[in-house]
């Protein structure tokens, strides 16, 4: 029997399992894909990786019961019902869903997740399922990222430019995940590097997770001058006062949606860098063909769009919780 996949206002619930998946708000039971915080809520039981759990009670601390189930690991759902945690490749400890009732039917959830191997995440692993929920942030053909390689000498480059004219080079950020891998990216820049203190927490716990990253120091507005920052955004009309701090600063965001060539004027900033924890269009394509799926669900970004790519090859798609233009074969 085919799964049951509904989109509330508190997230996606499969009832078959009576189990949600990265609700918004609290609920009895959700699995948590990782620690972002619009992935977050104070549910009352939480299944999450070990890793990610560590995030969690960092960034989210108080009294929610966590299950904390290990990468490739069986985990009894009740009812004759299992699921297994696969890598997501998003950041660390992010994870997909995989789901088997006891009928036999498979489900997938992606949560947030990227192919291409990253710095700061482990190494993506894609199981095949009949039912796929799926994220497609950038599920347009425009979005397709150019090497990491590629940016990081580009970044790197920009950073170089601002100390030799005596600025200060400020790198936007997601304090978890973005972070690390922009600082494990600056490794052959062979120039100081100072942490935001959000972004420190954030780092320091990915050390006692295992992974190594060039040398850092904490945010020391007194000794800017020589020294990349990174930190998570701010308004540049409602600065942080740390951001105040930093005298001369010449700012770069780093995101995919740096693609838009609006993206700088939007930001308001000196430069952008298109360097994404998510994956891009040819990546989303790649993913569903490994997961051979009966159909497909799409959340988040371009989910119409996507879903109608896909119903276009022939794969039964729908995007979760919005109105799907039919299409009809002219004869």
């Amino acid at each position: 029997m085919a799964w049951r996949v509904s989109a509330e206002k508190k997230g996606i619930y499969l009832p078959d399992i009576d189990w949600h998946l990265d609700a918004h708000s609290p609920v009895k039971r959700s699995f948590v894909s990782h620690a972002h915080f619009d992935h977050l809520a104070k549910h009352d039981h939480i299944l999450c990786t070990p890793e990610t759990s560590r995030f969690i009670q960092k960034r989210l601390p108080g009294k929610t019961e966590k299950v904390e189930c290990p990468f490739n690991e069986k985990f009894d759902l009740g009812n004759k019902n299992t699921a297994i945690l696969y890598p997501a490749g998003h950041i660390a400890g992010s994870a997909q869903f995989w789901a088997q009732k006891k009928d036999g039917e498979t489900l997938l959830y992606s949560g947030d997740f990227k192919l291409i191997p990253g710095f700061a995440a482990e190494k993506t692993t894609v199981p095949q399922a009949d039912t796929l929920i799926m994220e497609t942030t950038f599920g347009l053909p425009k979005y397709t990222f150019p090497t990491r390689e590629e940016t990081a000498k580009e970044i790197i480059k920009f950073c170089q430019k601002a100390i030799n004219e005596n600025a200060t080079p400020v790198l936007f950020v997601y304090s978890l995940g973005k972070a690390q891998e922009v600082l494990t990216l600056l490794k052959k820049a062979h120039l100081s590097i100072m942490l935001h203190p959000r972004a420190l927490e954030m780092t320091q716990i990915y050390e006692t997770l295992g992974y190594s990253f060039p040398a850092y120091q904490k945010f020391d507005h007194d000794n800017c001058k020589g020294n990349i920052i990174l930190m998570p955004s701010v308004s540049r009309t409602k600065p942080s006062r740390i951001f105040r701090a930093i005298k001369n600063p010449r700012v770069a965001v780093i995101s995919g949606w740096a693609i838009d060539s609006s993206a700088i004027y939007r930001y308001g900033c000196d430069a952008v860098f298109p360097l994404s924890d998510h994956a891009d269009y040819p990546e989303l394509i790649e993913y569903v063909e490994k997961v051979s799926p009966k159909n497909v669900f799409t959340v988040h970004g371009y989910a119409k769009e996507f879903a109608q790519t896909l119903r276009q090859k022939g794969i039964e798609a729908w995007a979760l919780g919005k109105e799907n233009q039919m299409e009809f074969p002219l004869t």
